[in-house]
């Protein structure tokens, strides 16, 4: 998820340029680990989840996300978008433990 959500950040966003960042941030509580990832924006559409027919080559990565995680959150800012993924820290809580 770490990887995906901070190669989306440099490849889609102002985060890929030479003087480019993002920020990632890792929140862990007895029941949510929440992985974010926030891009330096300068794009005018949204992350969104697509779902990809067998034949794409790309854009099948923040979908892939949203099967592993239990919630995918998108929110914007002024400065570009930032990208939570919430996974369950104990498997009893009703889904996938990460």
């Amino acid at each position: 998820i770490v990887s995906e959500l901070s190669t989306n950040a440099i490849r889609h966003t102002a985060s890929g340029l030479d003087s480019g960042i993002f920020h990632l941030a890792v929140a862990v509580s007895t029941r949510i680990v929440a992985v974010s990832v926030t891009d330096d924006g300068g794009t005018g559409a949204a992350p969104k989840i697509e779902h990809q027919d067998h034949e794409a080559e790309h854009g099948r990565g923040l979908d892939m996300v949203s099967l592993i995680a239990h919630r995918v959150v998108v929110h914007s800012s002024d400065q570009g978008y930032t990208v939570t993924a919430e996974l369950y820290a104990d498997p009893r809580l009703g889904g996938r433990s990460c």
